[in-house]
């Protein structure tokens, strides 16, 4: 199995977290999203979107979009699960992990900052976007486990939610969103951060990190 993605980006970190905490290892590609690689037309061949990540198995098919490419890990190898067995559960789950990776993490990506830039914000303005976008959807998130038992996001163990919410925690730092007063979420991050396979997963410990 072969995972291409970029140190940095968030839906690749999201694999990275999944592939360890199943305890998989599979050979990295990499494509530097600021130079332009993902777009090229041997790329573009493989994953028409033009993202990262792609994830190519065994048989040689391709997925795409990190949380397709999760449920196959979560469907293939189910322990540990990354979703609870009763159904509201994981409904919350869910919901959560899709609060994220379909509500925040998309509008404040380099694809969506690069346009913002086009249309004439310089980058000061993008950045304070994908400050302001990361602080609001957290602060939501924020909310939906505020009464949920920790120490990560639904209960004793990682589950989607927390596999989606610490790389935007990752980029929500970076932007220097303020999350000082989200106790829950801070709670959620040094659990996560004390996990071997969160550890592993972060952008500075991968091999094209500059």
């Amino acid at each position: 199995m072969k995972l291409t993605g970029f140190f940095r980006s968030g839906a690749s970190y999201r694999v990275r977290i999944g592939l360890n905490l199943k305890g998989l290892s599979v050979e990295h590609a990499f494509k530097h999203l600021r130079k332009g690689e993902h777009k090229a037309p041997d790329y573009l061949e493989m994953n028409p979107q033009g993202l990262v990540p792609s994830f190519e198995i065994d048989s040689g098919d391709v997925l795409t979009q990190s949380l397709a490419i999760l449920d196959w890990l979560d469907e293939s190898y189910p322990e540990p699960a990354f979703l609870p067995s009763d159904p509201i559960k994981r409904a919350r789950v869910r919901a959560f992990a899709l609060a994220i990776a379909c509500d925040v993490h998309p509008v404040q990506n380099l694809g969506v900052l690069n346009k913002l830039k086009a249309y004439g914000l310089d980058e000061a303005k993008a950045n304070q976007w994908a400050k302001e976008t990361n602080y609001d959807g957290l602060a939501a998130c924020e909310k939906l486990i505020a009464n949920e038992p920790g120490p990560f996001c639904f209960g004793a163990s990682p589950t989607l939610a927390d596999i989606c919410l610490i790389p935007q925690l990752a980029n929500a730092h970076r932007f220097g969103a303020d999350l000082s007063g989200f106790k829950r979420i801070l709670e959620v991050e040094a659990a996560c951060k004390a996990h071997p396979a969160f550890a592993a997963a972060a952008p500075e410990k991968q091999p094209d990190a500059e």
